[in-house]
């Protein structure tokens, strides 16, 4: 007798309620939901968010199959179509001719000769935050570093006058962006919140568009992302059209410090948490930046220990812990069809603490990346909090070294007691980030390069 393989569609995960299905839990505790449909069904499942059904993948190969048929089978637009009405059609939120007509400018802005000079702006925003805490004190660190990525996320992208002269309001009404994001609810309801993202977003026009049209007028006097892209052009020649340098801008301010703040605040509490590798990192830091030493491309390459830290806090606290496709053809994963007009979703927290990839899965353990272990090397699609293939984030390298910065300067010029003992996990639209956490700090030895001038007495 012969056997057939009678391809079905992925298994439905329990406890889908009759027309939400399982929308109120993916709500309330998403990791949650993920990890129980694992457990009861593997590598792929389906869950429903109200009438969609969504295939979750999981597993590095399925992960695979995920970001190599995006723009093939599966597209990635369709399921972020909410951003639009805040940012406009820009990267990968546009149609995807108009992406491959974007993706080169912000690739030209993100090149390797560049980076250099934003490490030197990133070092730069960081000592103005470290010298303003004084000798010693308690913080909050999560609303700390969101403040310091927005400096530098300002300075780098707009320039440091842009951020000494309009910083402060731009941030203000980049916080009526923010709180407008809703993948559900149709973005152009007249709600006072949507009322307020249009607001917030005529109102950043009006500030940007002289400053674009100052650029034009002087390139010379200016060195930053927003003058990379003020100077370039399309394939064909033609100039980079206003409305989309404002759509890129504020696409780019939103992914460079809504992600990165999250992560570079969780980089900081996982090692306080483990004084082990703490140790590791404070005698690297002392034995690569002494006292008064900058930050430079050699030093980059020897914070080792800081660079693994970074990683292991994109393996267990990602930023961005999900992923969405929309399905325009049927695809096959894990011996399933997945039709078409259904959703699949990749869900990194549960991916990247999968036992037959990592050795204690759960645990903080940077030294998983150390020469000889290397567990992150088993397959090219095992860590994805970066996302992969085309789409793969353009700005990782500008977030990794960002994060490497603050948590090596940090260390070298304070000694730091985390007071709040396990902070939670805050989930949002945007990224997810550490609930309020408070540590306390005593200044370590400096140097004249780290002193605030002195002024001189009166006469």
């Amino acid at each position: 007798m012969t056997t057939v393989d009678v391809q079905t569609t992925p298994p439905l995960l329990s406890g889908a309620k009759p027309l939400i299905g399982h929308l109120l839990e993916f709500r309330g505790d998403r990791q949650a939901l993920f990890r129980r449909g694992f457990q009861e069904h593997g590598h792929v499942f389906t869950i429903k968010l109200g009438p969609q059904p969504v295939a979750v993948l999981i597993g590095p190969d399925n992960q695979e199959i995920f970001f190599m048929q995006t723009d093939e089978r599966l597209n990635i637009a369709k399921p972020y179509k909410f951003l639009e009405a805040t940012f406009g059609q820009v990267l990968f939120i546009a149609p995807h001719d108009v992406y491959l007509r974007q993706r080169p400018l912000v690739l030209q802005a993100f090149r390797r000769q560049k980076m250099m000079h934003y490490v030197q702006v990133m070092q730069r925003e960081v000592q103005r935050w470290l010298d303003s805490l004084g000798e010693s004190g308690e913080l909050e660190l999560t609303a700390a570093i969101n403040n310091l990525v927005q400096q530098v996320a300002g300075h780098a992208l707009m320039g440091e006058r842009f951020q000494q002269q309009v910083g402060p309001e731009f941030w203000e009404l980049y916080e009526d962006l923010s709180r407008s994001l809703d993948p559900v609810l149709p973005p152009h309801w007249p709600l006072p919140r949507f009322r307020r993202r249009d607001q917030a977003k005529a109102r950043m026009k009006e500030i940007l568009q002289p400053i674009i049209a100052e650029r034009r007028r002087h390139p010379e006097q200016y060195d930053d992302f927003l003058q990379d892209f003020v100077n370039q052009s399309y394939p064909d020649g033609a100039e980079v059209e206003d409305d989309v340098l404002l759509a890129l801008m504020l696409g780019l301010m939103f992914a460079g410090h809504e992600t990165t703040a999250g992560q570079a605040a969780w980089t900081i509490i996982q090692i306080l948490q483990n004084p082990e590798y703490q140790r590791l990192v404070q005698e690297e830091v002392d034995a690569v930046l002494p006292p008064g030493r900058e930050i430079d491309e050699q030093a980059m390459r020897r914070l080792q220990h800081v660079s693994w830290a970074v990683r292991e806090t994109e393996r267990l606290r990602p930023s961005a812990d999900l992923l969405l496709r929309h399905v325009d053809e049927p695809i096959e994963a894990g011996g399933y069809q997945i039709p078409a007009g259904w959703r699949v979703m990749v869900a990194a927290e549960v991916a990247h603490v999968l036992p037959e990839l990592w050795q204690n899965p759960e645990r903080f353990d940077p030294l998983r990346y150390a020469p000889g272990r290397e567990e992150h090397k088993q397959h090219r699609f095992s860590l994805i909090g970066f996302g992969g293939g085309t789409h793969k984030c353009l700005g990782m390298n500008f977030a990794n070294n960002e994060m490497m910065i603050i948590t090596a300067l940090l260390f070298q010029q304070f000694e730091l007691e985390l007071l709040t003992a396990d902070p939670e996990i805050r989930r949002g639209v945007g990224a997810n980030r550490p609930s309020e956490t408070w540590l306390r700090y005593r200044a370590r030895q400096r140097t004249a390069a780290h002193e605030p001038e002195e002024q001189p007495e009166a006469v």
